[in-house]
């Protein structure tokens, strides 16, 4: 019964070990583009969105406060990766879009992925059961969240 309260049997503690190697196999590929994580993870929403979004709605997508988002963001601007801008209509809001340095640096981040997936040793095919798995499980744990 007390082998239930063993933190290597516990999945959040697996989850938090993988987490943490994988930011760390991404440190040394992100460092040729002058990005940390949380900087990776904004540049893919605004490669992805191709458009000046909100950010409100980076925050939403990256599940991150503004609280949060704000500083990471302007350490961003300086970097000029991108740019921030305040609405015209509503100068609450304020729009991030990429600057030339940072939509030129989308061609050397595509290699990224690939990378990652070799260091991984993982086949194709797991890989994309091990997605199915995790959606599952991200999935079955958000309808429980109130």
């Amino acid at each position: 019964m007390s082998e239930q309260l063993n933190l290597e049997n516990q999945l959040c503690f697996r989850l938090y070990k993988l987490n943490k190697s994988l930011t760390k196999l991404y440190a040394p590929l992100l460092k040729e583009l002058g990005l940390t994580y949380p900087q990776y993870l904004v540049m893919l929403v605004m490669w992805q969105n191709n458009k000046a979004s909100s950010i409100k709605e980076i925050g939403d997508l990256l599940e991150l406060d503004t609280g949060t988002l704000s500083p990471l963001l302007k350490r961003m601007e300086k970097l000029d990766l991108v740019k921030r801008t305040r609405s015209a209509h509503d100068e609450r809001l304020v729009f991030i879009e990429l600057t030339s340095h940072g939509k030129h640096i989308k061609v050397k981040a595509k290699l990224i992925p690939a990378k990652l997936f070799i260091l991984t040793g993982l086949s194709k095919n797991e890989l994309i059961q091990l997605q199915q798995s995790l959606d599952e499980l991200l999935n079955n744990t958000n309808k429980h969240l109130p």
